[in-house]
């Protein structure tokens, strides 16, 4: 930085005899010793602590704590987010079912058509919630399921969704199942929020019951799914700061169902997660808020990290 005016104006100095032909002398030595310091540099020299050599790779300096993607103002993972893993979960794969799709509303024949669960049948799939102002379900549901994307890929898994908004609506319930089942996913996160009575606040995690009825067989996965279930509601509650959900699963943030068709036909250990309830105003506040959206993904990563590294 330069700084201009009386008070920085520097002290005249008195012109000496020499002056001249010694400045003629380093303006002559000054491009060979730029060449050497260069090829010095190059050939694996000392950089100076902080130089342009380590930010030029992007490299997080030692003891920045950074752990995930970068991210912009609003919270949102940049284009950069999770280009290199750190190969932690290197072979590991990952599905996440975001909730619902935003282009049900346009199809409620099809995704009203009943199909088999297991226990009895069910509707395809439905258009999900919205806030008062809103806020579509289906919208929150891809959009932290794009977040947490960006962070598992960050770790190095491979990572599939179910549906990314392209296609007309759905998948079937049914069919979001038989995707993790087909990716034999070490992990499957279904990524809802609640529609539940305004005053009705918290999030939860919903676990598959133990069923054994026609195509469903949950019995090999329930233990897992627990573990699973267990350690993404420690990590959502750590990161985000919210409460497990006052109005069920009695305080605890867990909830057992058997009459969900995308966990009583996985195969593979599954879960889902209610972030919050987008009828209620405080918590619709935080489900519209990007960096919020963001602290959910984090909390998410971090207990399907912590359930895949056991």
């Amino acid at each position: 930085m330069s700084y201009s005016g009386p008070e920085f104006e520097p002290a005249p100095s008195r012109r000496s005899p020499l002056r001249r032909p010694l400045v003629v002398a380093l303006a002559a030595l000054a491009p060979g010793a730029l060449l050497g310091w260069g090829v010095y540099a190059a050939v694996g020299g000392p950089a100076a602590p902080g130089g342009a050599a380590s930010a030029a790779v992007g490299t997080p300096a030692a003891g920045s704590g950074s752990t995930g993607p970068a991210a912009d103002g609003d919270g949102k993972p940049t284009a950069s987010s999770g280009s290199a893993g750190s190969g932690s979960l290197k072979g590991k794969v990952v599905v996440i079912d975001p909730g619902h799709n935003p282009n049900n509303f346009r199809h409620t024949a099809e995704i009203g058509r009943k199909v088999d669960i297991g226990t009895n049948r069910k509707e395809c799939d439905t258009t999900g919630t919205s806030t008062n102002s809103g806020y579509a379900e289906a919208r929150f549901t891809l959009d932290v399921a794009h977040r947490l994307r960006a962070l598992l890929q960050a770790q190095g898994a491979t990572v599939k969704l179910t549906q990314d908004g392209d296609r007309a609506f759905g998948p079937c319930v049914d069919e979001r199942a038989r995707i993790g089942n087909t990716a034999h996913a070490d992990a499957v996160i279904s990524i809802h929020a609640d529609g539940a009575a305004a005053g009705d606040r918290g999030f939860h995690v919903i676990l598959p019951a133990s069923v054994h009825a026609g195509a469903a067989d949950t019995r090999p996965i329930t233990a897992r799914s627990h573990d699973l279930g267990v350690r993404v509601l420690g990590g959502f509650r750590r990161v985000t700061g919210s409460a497990p959900a006052n109005y069920l699963g009695d305080g605890t943030g867990l909830v057992t169902r058997k009459d969900l068709g995308g966990l009583n036909l996985s195969t593979v250990p599954k879960v889902f997660i209610e972030c919050g309830n987008m009828r209620d105003g405080k918590d619709a506040a935080l489900l519209t808020s990007g960096a919020w959206r963001q602290k959910a993904a984090l909390g998410i990563s971090e207990g399907i990290v912590s359930f895949l590294r056991g």
